[in-house]
């Protein structure tokens, strides 16, 4: 996890914040949705449909915000957040309110030359996320960007000769489980990585993508060889060996402890409001935040709420330091 502001001394302090602001019920995790705007069509997700006019409700800074939770991460996203253009000012103002905060992006890529990126890394990103659910033209179907998969996989490796880290983000779902290993494999071969979440239809009730009983043998070896292949090469994927290993159990309809996301993770909306999980309704203003306590939901196993029940271990701490 660590990059181009951090050396491998400031674990330490990382370290303290993350146990600190665990011990507290602190939220770890804050996500700035900077916009609900999205050029993307993807079947899963209605953001694209959100009304153009709602750019006028966007917040011009988050700094307030980031300096009031300091957490340990935070990460921009959307919507999708390239079509902020102030989305590098908005990177800059947070990285100076909230110093040893780990500041990454998550964009479908389909606006993301080489130029933008590396001025959204200048402006304090510390990791870009790059949507990548197929190798093949099937990601530009899926997202509705013809050539959407040939530039990923073409800036993806400039970027990272440049020094930036750079994740693809995977969702596994009913047709890629034989596709996921590929992308690990691939994204490892240009030095990048990989964080996988488990599709869900709580977003807009499209079970289209939903994993079938019948497939669990396949997801379960498919478990087994990610966190084989993790023992082996730690630091490309970014999961949790925790997440990976809960993924059969989820599938199976065994996860029954309560939610914690809203208690280490929050989502902070463009005009400032505060949801439980991106599939929540928003509720109240971020200044007038307290906690939320968990609930008993079993929705989704995105990773956001896969890794806020992940225990506190050594192997965890060795993934956020991106080492072996």
């Amino acid at each position: 996890m660590l990059s181009k502001n951090y050396r491998p001394w400031h674990l330490i302090p990382f370290a303290y914040k993350y146990a600190k602001l665990r011990a507290l019920r602190r939220p770890v995790l804050v996500h700035f949705e900077v916009t609900m705007r999205c050029n993307a069509g993807c079947d899963f997700c209605d953001y694209w449909k959100t009304d153009p006019a709602n750019k006028a409700r966007e917040l011009g800074s988050f700094a307030d915000a980031a300096r009031r939770f300091a957490p340990m991460m935070i990460t921009f996203t959307g919507g999708e957040p390239l079509l902020r253009k102030d989305l590098e000012d908005i990177i800059a103002e947070v990285d100076r309110a909230a110093p040893f905060t780990y500041l990454t992006l998550i964009t479908h890529g389909g606006m993301l030359s080489l130029e933008r990126a590396q001025a959204l890394w200048d402006s304090g990103l510390d990791q870009i996320n790059v949507s990548l659910d197929y190798l093949d033209e099937r990601h530009d179907t899926a997202r509705k960007i013809p050539g959407l998969t040939a530039k990923i996989l073409s800036v993806v490796p400039q970027m990272a000769a440049r020094g930036m880290t750079v994740r693809f983000n995977t969702v596994i779902k009913d047709d890629n489980i034989d596709d996921v290993m590929p992308i690990v494999r691939h994204a490892a071969s240009v030095g990048a990585g990989v964080n996988l979440s488990v599709y869900t239809d709580f977003k807009n009730g499209n079970a289209a993508h939903l994993i079938r009983g019948g497939q669990l043998a396949r997801v379960e070896a498919l478990t087994a060889e990610l966190l084989a292949y993790k023992r082996r090469h730690r630091g490309v994927l970014s999961n949790s060996d925790w997440y990976i290993a809960q993924i059969a159990r989820y599938l199976r309809g065994e996860m029954t402890e309560p939610c914690r996301a809203g208690e280490t993770t929050i989502h902070i909306d463009p005009s400032g409001h505060v949801r439980r999980c991106p599939d929540f309704p928003v509720e109240h203003h971020w200044s007038e935040h307290t906690r939320y306590e968990p609930i008993s939901c079993n929705k989704c196993y995105y990773a956001c709420r896969g890794e806020a029940q992940a225990p506190l271990t050594l192997s965890r701490f060795r993934d956020l330091a991106g080492k072996g």
